[in-house]
């Protein structure tokens, strides 16, 4: 099967036919990885198993930072 690239902002996509779709076990949200392998793409599913808790489980004194400035007050912040 044959398929186009297309502008998508200023990105580049591809759409995928459904009966690929289907036949792959993918839909709207479903998690790829994208690699390269001797010059060819490659579309890899896989599942994203960190939850939000699992993040923050992460945190330690050795990796926390602290504030960051980014630049001066312009409004009402303070």
């Amino acid at each position: 099967m044959l398929t186009a690239v297309k502008k998508w902002g200023n990105s580049l996509g591809i759409r995928i036919p459904k009966s690929i779709a289907d036949e792959v076990l993918i839909n709207e949200g479903t998690n790829l990885r994208i690699t390269i392998n001797n010059g060819v793409i490659q579309l890899t599913k896989y599942e994203n198993d960190k939850k939000l808790d699992d993040l923050l489980s992460l945190i330690n004194p050795e990796n926390l930072h602290g504030e960051i400035y980014t630049a001066d007050n312009i409004g009402k912040e303070l």
